[in-house]
């Protein structure tokens, strides 16, 4: 089985940075896309940013030139840099992965979601 483990949310003040991390685990055939949404209250999922199969970025507008999306492939993790962070930006941060797993089928895993606060 595959297990996504999230890090590094907490509370920053506006201005701000924090990064995330995202580690998988477990029988991991090989990794395709994989990246962070972010999810408000009330809202459904958005993507914040990501990388393709291809090794190509994809950031939403509202994140473009503050956040940063990076890997490694030989740890199997994922992590965001989130720099002049906004109380707009204030939501739970899922990551994702598609992955080939165990049962050889690609399937999306997400991780359990860390809540990033951004207030004074």
């Amino acid at each position: 089985q595959v297990q996504l483990v999230e890090s590094g949310g907490g509370l920053v003040q506006p201005g701000g940075s924090l990064r995330l991390s995202c580690a998988a685990s477990g029988t991991i055939f090989s990794m395709h896309d994989m990246g962070w949404y972010r999810q408000f209250p009330g809202k459904l999922r958005d993507l914040v940013a990501t990388f393709t199969e291809d090794g190509s970025t994809n950031y939403a507008d509202s994140v473009k030139d503050r956040f940063t999306i990076s890997r490694d492939n030989t740890k199997r993790m994922v992590y965001l840099q989130m720099n002049s962070l906004k109380p707009d930006d204030t939501a739970v941060y899922y990551c994702h992965f598609r992955i080939r797993d165990y049962t050889s089928r690609i399937r999306d895993y997400w991780g359990q979601g860390t809540q990033v606060t951004v207030s004074s």
